[in-house]
């Protein structure tokens, strides 16, 4: 009967199957290694695949390859570039004092609640302004440039560049939240209070506008005037001697 059974099973099934693999029918339990090959035969058969085999005994990395391959999920991991932070975060602050190139100290005019540019005889220096220099990291870090925001010491007073116009021009915010300055978003109009540091020379440096970035932190030619913003092409003083304290 058995034989009978097989030689009917391989009539059945010989035209369809590649060359080197013969299906057996058994009335013993299947084993796993079995029932594997089984699987092999039929999905070669299924798929109409002629190439020969060089043998179907399989060794036990072989079946645990295949149970391997049919249980776990392959999983694709797509490698995806994080967005720019928007942030300008605070790392620091420092104090410093500030001169124009022609060495007049800052000066700070309660009434008109303004910055002048003086030329300080001996003595009067406790009407020199000191500044708190907070630093920032730029969502677009340049080497050329540091962000900074300028604060006066001793007081909630910040420098800030307004723009209405065509025309920039310089002011002083008080500020009754300082945490409010420890991050400042770059599509926001905080910025207001942020300038580019941009180092020329030992201890020179210029200070530009973040927000326009055309426009300068000047001083007068003139004694006892006003700091104001300017173009580069104006005909002020833009370079600064900035000096960090201990």
């Amino acid at each position: 009967m058995d034989s009978k059974m097989q030689c009917n099973m391989s009539k059945q099934w010989t035209p369809k199957m590649p060359k080197g693999i013969d299906l057996e029918y058994s009335h013993h339990p299947l084993t796993m290694r079995r029932v594997v090959n089984l699987i092999i035969a039929i999905e070669k058969l299924k798929s109409g695949a002629s190439e020969s085999l060089l043998s179907t005994e399989f060794r036990d990395e072989n079946l645990l390859n295949m149970m391997m391959e049919s249980i776990v999920e392959e999983q694709v991991v797509f490698e995806r570039g994080s967005a720019p932070p928007n942030q300008f975060s605070r790392t620091g602050m420092h104090q410093c004092s500030v001169t124009d190139i022609e060495k007049r100290s800052l000066v700070l005019v309660q009434n008109s609640m303004e910055l002048h540019a003086v030329m300080l005889q001996g003595g009067a220096d406790n009407r020199k302004v000191q500044l708190n220099m907070s630093t920032y990291v730029n969502p677009a870090p340049s080497t050329e440039a540091r962000t900074v925001a300028l604060g006066i010491k001793d007081t909630n007073l910040y420098l800030t560049c307004h723009k209405d116009g065509d025309e920039a021009t310089l002011h002083l915010e008080e500020v009754e939240d300082k945490d409010s300055l420890l991050s400042i978003s770059s599509d926001s109009d905080m910025v207001r209070f942020l300038f580019y540091k941009q180092d020329t020379g030992l201890n020179i440096s210029t200070l530009v506008s973040v927000p326009y970035s055309d426009w300068y932190i000047s001083t007068e030619k003139e004694n006892n005037k006003p700091v104001e913003m300017c173009l580069e092409s104006a005909q002020r003083y833009r370079t600064f001697k900035i000096q960090r304290q201990s």
